[in-house]
């Protein structure tokens, strides 16, 4: 019994394991681990759970316990005291946040008994949120940038910069400030000169954070500024208004205010402008100042206000210097007119100043309030987004709005539009939503209206005009415009949005308010876990995912097995991948682990995808053994009496058993063969194992019965294609659609002299695939080949017939150039090939003299026969493509002078259908020896 006990104490010793790292972004869940390895802890077996005790203690605080079968547990963490059977007793934070931050130590006993203690170590990861909220710069003039990398955690961050992708400034590091809720904030400062160069070039802030990287296009509005020139109209006199003007040259851009100041007081003048040939633009503003202000004198200044500048620039002059005071002089007859007169233009200022201060009255009525455009906080592809500007006023009533995608107006082109002017209410059910500023959007309950394209094929918009709705107070009203979209990156990346504020039937635009540019989100589409075997070396198996489809480019992959984080071997997740034609990235990783950890059939692999368009990450995995499949090639029988065609292809040696097949016909083509269309029928037996049971094996069956328009065609073929979850590319096993039919030959040969002593040989075939192959031969014991010419027709009854015709002149005599033929030569005529099998016996067969073949035409001289075919010339033939060529056969004479051998034709016919090759032959009668001789 003691030593049973002693073995017991043995088996619980304590065991400790290194401590873990776990991180987790804000507002997720994260698991901390703590699993005991024990002879106690055995799956299938049950355990006394009240001598069991766990606790998980962070900085001195108990978070949970579990002791005499009861639990205890603080709110925000799970536990499932199921898997206490297992020997886990992992604790899950819910919501995790930066107060959750730590070392959290569990400690296992049993029985009084310490069986495990370790420590994990849990801390929060947030990416950066990036703005440039000041993108206006002084031409060649110091000017700064600052890049807001918002909501991160934990410090710091690395900042730089780039110009056309090009680093202008090296990343530093900033360990930000701390904010409110936790995480920290940092700023990143560009110091640097404009130039005209940088007009239209995009900058980048880029950002990394904890080895990842973040990047904000943008790119800068370059003010040039002006030359301010103070000028006064020549006045006759000291007591009438005196007008001055101000010259503004050559500033950038166009929106620029000029005001007046006289001793440092501010006085408002409306603007005019004119462009210059350089892009430019002056204007000359006028100010006129009333007897009382010139007798004032003093300084008078010419201030002009630009986008971007902290410090204006001004013109001035001090009016004893433009306008000296001179002695009031004795008034003549003609003065005293001119003070008439002026008196008179008094009157009229002061009718025109009342008819002013009535304009400003009424103007003021018209003022309004217009907020900045607000833009959605996740812009996505695909789905809906929409921007808004918010216009208070006495009379919005009157108020119309124009939106712009940069420079390019904007049109709702849903079937729902108005046709009226875009300021009118929509009489739908409404919600008010509360905007930053204080402002309130009221917009319909839901959304479902179609969009369809807008002219110009810029995306999808609808226009939206809430109002006029009354606020409280002063009887302003107030008009919400608003524009739906749905973002797309080829038109709306480093877009802005523009909405320009006018009255009703007035052009002059009173107010226009640009968004800032936006972020256009896309997120990945992931693919399953691919399995393939490695080329060179049969014991690692490579694990493959691919991500498309997302924007921006930074995506991370992260690759897990059985808790332990695995390097990936291959990765084109890079910071800057090529977009295809659409503006969208794409990016794979892979990783490589032995194939006996996956033949177990119990490894897990799985691999987490992490983007910016994801709230949370995607995740794919993956368990077992995996073999590619062997595929045979096709094998086919055909099954009488109704001719039915069976196709059959072993697939074995792979796993999983999922496995698909699909039949595929094919048109014939000279070159190649297309795909036609996908055969349905086939069937697939299996899978089942083989003799290692590991491995599946399935055969896949094709029985059909071919077409009449098939049998016709004779060519094509048909695909076994089988794709598997290790295959990349689905393997593919081609059979080609030849039936071997043998052809109907005659039981001779054909044959016709003519008057000039040439025999026409034909023979006729029909049928047969695919096409046989002839030889014709001449002499008397032994044979030498001839040339032929054969023609394909089709026949009446739809049947191939395939023509042959061998031209034959003999001769007793050793080939020479006769009179007879230079004459053929002489008249250039050839025989045609289809006249020659058509009508043998026509009239007129002429010929073609033909050059000698030495090598052929020479025969032993103990031969009893011998037979020449000599050639003269190809010309005829080369410039008649149809002639018939024509064979001349020399046939000596034996040992006695009257015998000559007899004539013998020969036609050997050769197919794939026939066993052995079948010969027809014309032998010369004993009759026309014994005349000819």
């Amino acid at each position: 019994m003691r030593c049973k006990v002693l073995i017991y104490v043995i088996l619980l010793t304590h065991k400790h394991v290194s401590p873990t790292e776990i991180q987790a972004s804000p507002n997720t869940n994260a698991t901390l681990p703590c699993n005991v390895t024990s002879p106690l802890f055995v799956k299938g077996v049950k355990i006394d759970k009240s001598l069991i005790k766990v606790s998980w203690i962070s900085n001195g605080s108990d978070f949970a316990s579990f002791s005499n079968a009861a639990m205890q547990i603080k709110d925000g963490f799970g536990w499932d005291t199921r898997d206490f059977n297992n020997g886990d007793f992992s604790l899950t934070i819910l919501r995790a946040d930066l107060d959750l931050q730590g070392v959290y130590e569990c400690t296992v006993s049993y029985n009084s008994t310490m069986l495990h203690s370790s420590n994990v170590t849990f801390s929060i990861l947030a990416s950066p949120t990036l703005s440039i909220p000041q993108q206006w710069v002084v031409l060649e003039t110091e000017s700064q940038l600052k890049c807001h990398a918002d909501g991160f955690y934990p410090p710091p961050v690395s900042f730089s910069w780039t110009r056309d992708g090009q680093v202008i400034q090296p990343p530093y590091h900033v360990e930000g400030e701390q904010t409110p809720d936790g995480s920290y904030m940092a700023v990143g400062n560009l110091t640097f000169y404009a130039s005209r160069e940088d007009k239209n070039v995009t900058f980048g802030c880029k950002v990394s954070h904890n080895g990842n990287y973040q990047e904000l296009d943008f790119q800068l509005n370059i003010t040039y500024l002006p030359s301010v020139r103070l000028s006064v109209m020549p006045s006759s006199s000291n007591d009438i208004p005196l007008t001055l003007y101000c010259d503004v040259e050559s500033f950038y851009p166009e929106e620029v205010s000029v005001s007046w100041l006289q001793n440092g007081t501010v006085v408002p003048e409306p603007p005019t402008t004119e462009q210059n040939p350089d892009g430019t633009y002056t204007t000359r503003r006028y100010y006129t100042l009333s007897p009382e202000q010139r007798e004032q004198g003093g300084k008078v200044e010419c201030a002009v206000n630009q986008p971007g500048v902290v410090h204006l620039v001004s013109g001035s002059a001090y009016l004893e210097k433009v306008d000296p005071q001179d002695e009031p002089p004795v008034l003549t007859k003609s003065a005293k007119a001119s003070v008439a007169l002026m008196c008179i233009s008094l009157v009229l200022v002061f009718l025109l100043c009342f008819g002013f201060s009535w304009r400003r009255r009424d103007e003021k009525q018209k003022s309004l309030s217009v907020s900045g455009i607000i833009l959605p906080p996740r812009v996505i592809v695909g789905h809906k987004g929409r921007v808004t500007v918010s216009i208070e006023g006495r009379r919005v009533d009157q108020v119309q709005t124009a939106w712009f995608l940069n420079d390019t107006p904007i049109s709702d082109t849903s079937p729902t539009g108005t046709s009226k002017a875009n300021f009118n209410c929509l009489y739908n059910p409404l919600t008010t939503i509360h905007l930053p500023y204080g402002l309130t959007l009221t917009s319909p309950v839901s959304e479902k209206g179609p969009l369809l394209p807008s002219r110009g094929e810029m995306g999808y918009y609808k226009l939206h005009t809430q109002g006029p709705l009354h606020s409280s107070g002063s009887g302003t009203q107030q008009l919400i415009s608003s524009l739906t979209f749905i973002p797309q990156i080829s038109v709306h990346k480093g877009a802005v949005f523009k909405c320009q504020v006018s009255y009703v039937g007035k052009d002059k635009i009173v107010v226009e308010r640009v968004s800032e540019r936006f972020t256009i989100l896309s997120a990945p589409e992931v693919s399953e876990i691919q399995l393939e075997e490695t080329p060179n070396d049969s014991d690692v198996i490579s694990l493959t995912v691919r991500a498309s489809h997302f924007h921006p480019d930074v995506i991370t992959f992260r690759w897990f097995c059985q808790g332990s984080e695995l390097s990936p071997v291959a990765s084109q997740a890079s910071s800057s991948p090529r977009p295809n034609s659409e503006g969208f990235f794409s990016a794979f990783s892979q990783c490589k682990l032995p194939r006996s950890e996956l033949e177990k059939g119990g490894t897990k692999v799985w691999v987490s995808v992490h983007h910016i368009a994801l709230k949370q990450p995607v995740t794919r995995e993956t368990r077992g053994f995996i073999k590619r499949p062997c595929v045979s090639e096709i094998v086919s029988s055909t099954s009488f009496p109704d001719q039915t065609l069976t196709l059959g292809c072993e697939i074995t040696d792979f796993h999983p058993p999922n496995i698909s097949v699909t039949w595929l016909k094919l048109r014939a083509g000279e070159q190649d063969d297309r795909e036609e269309e996908v055969i349905e029928g086939g069937e697939l037996w299996g899978p089942i194992q083989a003799p290692d049971p590991r491995l599946y094996r399935a055969t896949a069956i094709l029985k059909r019965r071919a077409t009449n328009q098939e049998k016709k065609e004779r060519g094509g073929g048909i695909i076994c294609r089988v794709e598997h979850c290790c295959l990349l590319e689905p393997i593919e096993r081609h059979w080609r659609n030849v039936d071997i039919v043998a052809p109907s030959i005659p039981p001779s040969i054909s044959v016709c002299w003519s008057s000039e002593g040439v025999g026409v040989f034909s023979l006729l075939l029909k049928g047969g695939h695919p096409k046989v192959k002839l030889l014709w031969a001449v002499g008397g014991s032994t044979l030498s080949p001839l040339v032929s010419n054969e023609t394909e027709e089709i026949g009446d009854d739809g049947q191939r017939e395939l023509k042959s015709v061998c031209a034959l002149e003999r001769s007793t005599s050793l080939p020479s150039q006769t009179s007879k033929q230079l004459e053929r030569q002489k008249n250039g005529h050839a025989i045609k090939t289809k006249a020659a099998v058509t009508d043998p016996d026509a009239e007129g067969i002429e010929y073609i003299d033909e050059k000698v073949d030495g090598e052929n035409n020479n025969i032993d001289s103990d031969e009893e026969t011998k037979s020449e075919v000599d050639d003269d010339s190809d010309k005829e033939g080369e410039e008649d493509p149809g002639a018939l060529h024509i064979n001349r056969v020399n046939l000596r004479t034996g040992p006695r002078e009257n015998e000559r051998a007899r004539l013998r034709v020969c036609v050997e016919i050769t197919h794939p259908a026939l066993k052995l090759p079948v010969y027809r032959t014309w032998t010369e009668p004993n009759e026309e020896i014994s005349s000819s001789a």
